[in-house]
């Protein structure tokens, strides 16, 4: 993991042009391409609100500047509510099933974590992490991936195995379990029960999004507009 070249004033995640023009992974909502188990799993996310049910309001805070800097969004779209679903995924003690030996669980883990970065900008910044500004902010959390923070808030749970195994890896999983990051990466949700037919390299089917291909974005949109 390096989020160095992500904590460069990024406003948002997307290349330069949409890859997958006219691509919007709901409008396969009704039709064959999913079952009702994945409507049913997709109509949760979209219904996840901002209130917190694990964090504190100030810990989530805290969770949603960190997420602003290591998946910053495109302002032309509502955001991804990435902090809410990490908190929903600590309250419902959802975990990965093993657990590096350094680390306490995952719920002390983020609770540890967050105290310990309100701490360090304290004393180097005069102000909690959510406070500073975007160049402050990236500084801690390099400092964090590089394992350079020591304060003492942090129990003798290494910064930088934090940053590698939990944070880093709560936060990625979070923007891209919902459907408007499965849009941007032409991502068409679980293949049941429609499945794969062409196998070929490269190769498409008819229900996948269609990528821009030698700049051309006029038939990639057409095609994506016939995706379901």
């Amino acid at each position: 993991w390096t989020i160095i070249p992500m904590l460069k004033k990024q406003t948002s995640i997307r290349p330069t042009g949409e890859r997958f023009p006219g691509y919007d992974v709901l409008s396969k909502r009704l039709t064959p391409s999913w079952n009702q188990k994945t409507r049913d799993v997709v109509t949760h996310r979209l219904s996840v609100g901002p209130e917190p049910r694990f964090f504190t309001a100030e810990e989530l805070r805290t969770v949603i500047a960190i997420a602003a800097r290591i998946v910053p969004q495109p302002r032309t779209r509502p955001p991804i509510p990435v902090a809410a679903f990490v908190d929903g995924k600590l309250h419902q003690r959802k975990a990965d099933g093993y657990r590096q030996a350094k680390m306490p669980s995952e719920q002390d883990a983020w609770r540890r974590a967050l105290r310990a970065l309100d701490v360090e900008a304290a004393a180097a910044f005069g102000k909690t992490f959510h406070e500073l500004g975007a160049d402050q902010q990236d500084l801690l959390l390099l400092q964090m991936q590089k394992g350079e923070l020591h304060d003492p808030a942090w129990g003798g749970m290494p910064p930088d195995v934090f940053f590698k195994m939990r944070m880093a890896r709560d936060i990625v999983h979070a923007y891209y379990a919902h459907p408007t990051a499965w849009s941007e990466i032409g991502w068409g949700g679980p293949a049941s029960p429609r499945g794969y037919v062409r196998m070929g390299f490269n190769e498409r089917d008819a229900w996948e999004a269609a990528e821009v291909k030698d700049g051309d974005v006029t038939t990639a949109k057409r095609k994506n507009r016939r995706v379901g």
